[in-house]
């Protein structure tokens, strides 16, 4: 599938699926209370925004990624971005981290990007369960949290992945993450929503979710992960520069 077919097929998914979409929706406001917090002035920017609607819940975001697409302000390689030094408030990510070819060079971009009191919220894919079954065996990226290196191969848009990168980055390896980037803290790395996803059908054309059902099973997920955060299938990871 080529970055167009991917932004295109997410777009109409979005407009045809109340159930995934409420759940895009949930993460957007995670986004904005992200902002809310960061103590910085500057741009608000969503890395990998094809096909979603941030601004909805974001007014003033800087939808950018990494080739032209319907609804995206801006193309930007989240591995050598053209902002200035100091310049961004907030980068919010969702979903895409683990497609980012060279997670070092991204982080020492944000680096250097971010403004002190600055934040980013990054939320991707979490090896518990079921997601970890859905990862190894039903999805279509790739998985292997036995890899030793965070970068992948640069093979193009979307065409590698390694959804268990946030899971490596930020809980295997997470002290050799802090000496390499001593300037972006480690606020809050919380697993969530081990089922809602995939019972919408992820970006099939099916879904077993009914909106009826959405609301209770979002509160049983929320308790249930704040005691087994092993359940989960997504999680929050939330920065902030010095």
């Amino acid at each position: 599938m080529t970055f167009a077919d991917e932004v295109a097929l997410r777009t109409r998914r979005l407009s045809e699926k109340p159930a995934l979409r409420r759940l895009y929706d949930e993460h957007y406001q995670r986004y904005a209370a992200c902002v809310a917090r960061a103590h910085a002035e500057g741009l608000v920017v969503e890395i990998g925004s094809g096909g979603g609607f941030a601004e909805q819940r974001v007014p003033g975001v800087l939808k950018t990624d990494i080739a032209a697409a319907p609804g995206v302000d801006a193309i930007v390689d989240a591995t050598a971005m053209p902002f200035a030094d100091g310049s961004v408030r907030t980068f919010l990510l969702m979903n895409v981290l683990h497609h980012i070819s060279s997670v070092t060079r991204f982080f020492a971009e944000a680096t250097r990007c971010l403004a002190p009191g600055g934040r980013m919220l990054i939320i991707d894919e979490y090896p518990g369960y079921p997601g970890r079954f859905v990862f190894q065996h039903l999805h279509h990226e790739g998985f292997d949290d036995d890899r030793a290196a965070w970068d992948l191969p640069e093979t193009g848009p979307l065409a590698d992945a390694n959804g268990a990168l946030a899971w490596m980055v930020f809980e295997r390896d997470l002290p050799v993450f802090r000496d390499l980037y001593p300037l972006l803290d480690v606020e809050r790395i919380e697993p969530h929503t081990p089922l809602r996803y995939w019972l919408a059908g992820g970006l099939k054309h099916w879904s077993a979710l009914p909106m009826f059902a959405f609301d209770p099973l979002a509160r049983l997920e929320r308790r249930a992960t704040r005691h087994w955060r092993t359940l989960a299938s997504f999680v929050d990871i939330e920065l902030v520069r010095r």
